[in-house]
């Protein structure tokens, strides 16, 4: 998620210390080489996942240009739009929701370059679901590492999600390769991001977040992998979870 520098809006699941950590590097979102690289070449696989779920679930035409027409979108902690973007392209009618003043204005600029009619919007997902605002597709991606509470931020995402709908999260295994690849490789050796951008104590696995959507109300359909081929510089999907994986989970019927 990224950050504000004066750390508003104010919310139990913004974690001050991981928003200062990203406000110096807020103006770099869209350069590919800077410090969101590895989201740069994260996105083709993480939108080849993101499009088939959503497709799939919402029975979408998947020989269409526009599939996602009339789906309303929402993306916590979108960041400069990487995912938005794409989103919209597709048809979608996409907000985009972070907490900091710079990033949106990165994100908004971009957007309007391109034509794009995305809604961007400074509030924390509390925020959004205490106006009683309704999605059919919640995405968290890259993001419950970073909130103070990840089970207030789950509530939240339960109360945006339409009865039919779907969440897409993807986030960072708690595993020794997740420590070895994601903190001491990608911030240390390569310095693929920021040094400190990761707290491995944060990250959750499989399981736990599997456990922490039924709280919520959700079944979890499908977990994957998401795993880094180093001598094609290029991600892909795979059955390995323990690094980073993605997901989907739909909320479950009452009555």
């Amino acid at each position: 998620m990224s950050p504000n520098t004066d750390h508003s809006p104010k919310s139990a699941t913004i974690d001050p210390a991981e928003a200062r950590q990203f406000a110096d590097v807020a103006a770099h979102w869209w350069d590919p080489k800077g410090p969101f690289r590895p989201l740069h070449k994260l996105n083709p696989a993480r939108l080849d996942f993101i499009r088939k779920a959503i497709t799939d679930h919402k029975k979408c035409d998947a020989g269409s240009l526009r599939p996602f027409q009339g789906q309303q979108m929402v993306d916590l902690g979108c960041g400069g739009g990487l995912i938005c973007e794409p989103l919209a392209r597709l048809g979608a009618d996409v907000t985009g929701l972070d907490v900091s003043d710079e990033t949106i204005a990165i994100a908004q600029s971009h957007a309007r370059s391109m034509g794009l009619p995305i809604s961007y919007l400074k509030a924390s997902a509390e925020d959004l679901a205490d106006e009683g605002k309704r999605y059919d597709v919640v995405l968290a991606l890259e993001v419950i590492e970073h909130v103070a509470d990840p089970k207030l931020f789950l509530k939240a995402v339960r109360q945006l999600v339409k009865a039919d709908g779907l969440v897409i999260f993807s986030t960072l295994n708690r595993t020794a390769r997740s420590f070895a690849m994601g903190i001491v490789a990608a911030e240390y050796l390569l310095g693929w991001v920021p040094r400190g951008t990761h707290d491995w104590k944060k990250f959750v696995t499989p399981a736990e977040m599997t456990a922490l959507l039924g709280e919520q109300g959700f079944e979890v359909g499908a977990i994957a992998g998401l795993s880094y081929d180093l001598l094609g510089d290029r991600w892909h999907p795979s059955h390995d979870c323990g690094v980073n994986y993605i997901g989907w989970a739909k909320p479950l019927k009452t009555g």
